[in-house]
């Protein structure tokens, strides 16, 4: 572990008071507002402009507006186990990126095309850049970080024999980032619980501070060496064991404890047009496909397996 806890002093970025803000469509216009904490008007709203409103009656657009979205590959031990069979999966972390236009709001379609069987969901916590970050040490890292989001990583894996190297259609495609409703800072993350819902039934769960391999403040450190980070960027700091797939239908949930709870419905859309005169690579069923859609149930507590069962027989 590149870290340990507790922290000679807490970053500010994880001391309180807690703040979140959210971007809300009010009137058809996008709107930022803070969530009232307390008071006779906690859990309301309160836009930019002055106005107060339900907060659990609106739609939100993700909070954040990245140049770029930046994926760890591995950072939860649990993860590693599964896939590696060993607590750390590499020396160092590596990387895939998702295109802007993946991004999805709280409570939206999460799209499924027919052509594809294997939609796998990956339950996070996203790290927002605040401000232009390059050349940076891990201790200045906490420093450029606004805050954080629950996001759902959602994959096809049918194209992993095709785009394993690069992840742009597994991970890539449109909706499948559904992220926020807010952008909380102030909350000790370390201290907090990640959890994934399928149809409301657990199936992902970690201790964020007691799984995790890599730190943001390392990772960000590390992209940093080359990679100018500007405001508003993302990067998805991995998933605990037991990713699997899911079906039109289902409602998928990541909720992380003290930060918040993004949900996303699967929905079934056609094939798209170009696939019918065979441009592409088609999406397959392979081996390898199925190893990293279905996982390794030997290397999972039985709770999320049962779970799944439940909500795939609901």
């Amino acid at each position: 572990m590149n870290f340990e806890f507790p922290f000679a002093e807490l970053p500010a970025v994880l001391r309180g008071p807690r703040v979140e803000r959210r971007r809300a469509l009010v009137g058809g216009s996008a709107y930022w507002g803070t969530l009232v904490e307390s008071g006779a008007d906690a859990g309301k709203l309160k836009l930019d402009d002055g106005r107060l409103l339900d907060a659990d009656a609106l739609a939100y657009l993700p909070p954040v507006n990245p140049s770029k979205i930046i994926a760890v590959h591995i950072s939860y031990t649990s993860r590693s186990i599964e896939t590696r069979n060993k607590p750390k999966p590499t020396e160092t972390p590596t990387y895939f990126t998702k295109p802007p236009t993946a991004l999805n709001g709280h409570r939206g379609q999460i799209l499924k095309p027919a052509d594809c069987q294997y939609l796998n969901y990956e339950g996070e916590y996203a790290v927002v850049i605040g401000r232009t970050c390059r050349n940076v040490t891990p201790e200045e890292a906490w420093d450029y970080i606004e805050g954080f989001c629950p996001a759902l990583d959602m994959g096809l894996q049918d194209f992993r024999d095709t785009d394993q190297g690069s992840m742009l259609r597994v991970k890539g495609a449109d909706t499948l980032l559904p992220i926020g409703p807010g952008l909380v800072r102030g909350v000790n993350l370390f201290e907090q619980k990640l959890r994934t819902y399928v149809n409301g039934l657990v199936v992902q769960e970690a201790h964020i501070g007691d799984e995790t391999i890599w730190g943001p403040h390392y990772v960000i450190a590390d992209i940093a060496r080359h990679i100018t980070l500007l405001q508003g960027d993302v990067i998805l700091m991995g998933t605990p064991c037991h990713s699997r797939s899911v079906n039109p239908g289902q409602t998928v949930e990541c909720e992380i404890s003290g930060i918040g709870r993004i949900a996303g419905t699967v929905v079934a859309i056609d094939p798209p047009r170009a696939s019918a005169l065979h441009v592409g690579h088609a999406p397959t069923d392979s081996p390898e496909v199925r190893r990293v859609a279905f996982g390794f149930d030997e290397r999972v507590p039985d709770r999320f397996k049962q779970n799944l069962r439940s909500a795939n027989n609901a």
